[in-house]
């Protein structure tokens, strides 16, 4: 049986006694309304009104269970892509979780990290002592080889083709040890680099594990810029702060826009070794406390890593919550 009336209907009493004598009699009654605003009752669904939003009455007239209204296949194309960021989201956030937990296991003060910092770049510095070494007894093993190659020259004599090769395999052996020697640098730089960011976080980890659970933490400044972190005062002032942040992802961002909602701001995920992409989540410290979180992406590769870890990218770090601020200044004048 199937029934449809006008909202403006609805309300009148006699209809609520037919219905209520209707519902008696099914053992399953359903209410759907549908895009004209018509509102139906059936204990059936027709076809032609499965794609929307209905709610399953118990005996009362009560909704006992809503199947929501049938998306589009743009509306599924989005959430089915939003399910994928926030899935990959959380495999950052746990990845990250597993690094601050060995953080905080292995290390038991910044002091420690430095001293092992230490350790490291005297090994870097061994290393590259060896291969400084080694490219020193190639250099001379090449100029042995040329002086020999000009006393035949000298003597009107053709270089022999051994002598040649020798030549051509130094040469070869000098330039694959100063490219060892490149690498060992921008390795010692990365790991320095990855270093001094241990010592901020595990400095972050610690002041927040030494707080009450009940207080807010509420980054210092070093702290604020150092993470990218941005703290709202109030809802209104983070709803402003969060289109600034949309400029500001833009502005520095290499690769095109992807997401734009009320918790996450992303750009196009790096495709080149020069490619910088940024994302901004807004974070729920409490009920009416937020922190947007500025990060940054750079290609899965070594030139990306070490973009990653360069100065260029603190910079743009560290300028996220002064380029708010000031935006929200300029704007309250």
């Amino acid at each position: 049986m199937q029934f449809e009336i006008s909202k403006k209907i609805i309300v009148l009493s006699c209809f609520f006694w037919a219905f209520n004598g209707q519902l008696a009699e099914s053992a399953t009654m359903y209410r759907l309304e549908d895009d004209q605003g018509n509102v139906i009752y059936s204990d059936q669904i027709p076809p032609d009104k499965a794609k929307y939003q209905r709610e399953l009455l118990n005996k009362q007239g009560r909704p006992v269970k809503t199947t929501e209204k049938a998306k589009s296949k743009e509306q599924q194309a989005l959430e089915n892509r939003l399910m994928t960021l926030r899935q990959a989201q959380e495999k950052i956030i746990s990845r990250q979780k597993i690094h601050d937990d060995a953080l905080l296991s292995t290390y038991h003060s910044p002091e420690d990290i430095s001293a092992d910092l230490t350790e490291k770049m005297q090994i870097f510095e061994s290393q590259r002592g060896i291969l400084e070494n080694n490219l020193k007894n190639a250099a001379k093993q090449l100029d042995s080889l040329l002086k020999t190659a000009a006393g035949f020259e000298r003597n009107g004599q053709q270089v022999p083709q051994s002598s040649l090769e020798n030549i051509k395999a130094a040469q070869q052996q000098i330039e694959q040890i100063k490219t060892a020697i490149q690498a060992n640098v921008d390795k010692q730089e990365l790991v320095r680099d990855e270093y001094h960011a241990d010592i901020e976080r595990y400095l972050f980890l610690t002041q927040s594990v030494k707080k009450p659970s009940s207080d807010l933490i509420i980054p210092n400044i070093k702290e604020a810029n150092a993470l990218g972190l941005f703290y709202c005062e109030n809802d209104h002032q983070c709803n402003k702060a969060w289109e600034i942040a949309r400029t500001f992802v833009n502005l520095h961002s290499t690769t095109l826009p992807d997401v734009f909602n009320d918790r996450l701001i992303m750009n196009r995920p790096p495709s080149k070794d020069t490619d910088i992409s940024l994302s901004i989540s807004r974070i729920e410290i409490t009920d009416n406390d937020y922190e947007l979180f500025l990060d940054i992406h750079c290609h899965e590769s070594i030139p990306g890593q070490q973009l990653c870890a360069s100065q260029k990218v603190r910079d743009i770090r560290s300028s996220f919550r002064p380029y708010v601020n000031d935006a929200l200044s300029g704007a309250s004048q």
